[in-house]
């Protein structure tokens, strides 16, 4: 099944964050826990780790994009 999984909230008052750095490429086996990518905001730079384990299929994002909470960022196959 394939999975579409959502920018989760990083903070209180952060309404959306920049990637930072993008930890995987489609086609790779990801874990529970295994730091998917990586996004700051005014305040700080986050690890967003995946709530699933599986394989890559698609990444949402790119470089530099801007994210809110609940958007999709990365499909992956469970």
């Amino acid at each position: 099944m394939q999975t579409k999984v959502k920018m989760p909230r990083v903070g209180e008052n952060v309404n959306s964050a920049f990637v930072v750095d993008v930890k995987v490429q489609p086609g790779q086996e990801v874990n529970v826990g295994d730091i998917l990518i990586s996004v700051e905001t005014d305040k700080a730079t986050v690890d967003i780790e995946s709530p699933v384990a599986g394989r890559v299929i698609e990444l949402l994002v790119k470089l530099d994009d801007e994210i809110e909470p609940g958007a999709p960022y990365i499909s992956i196959e469970t």
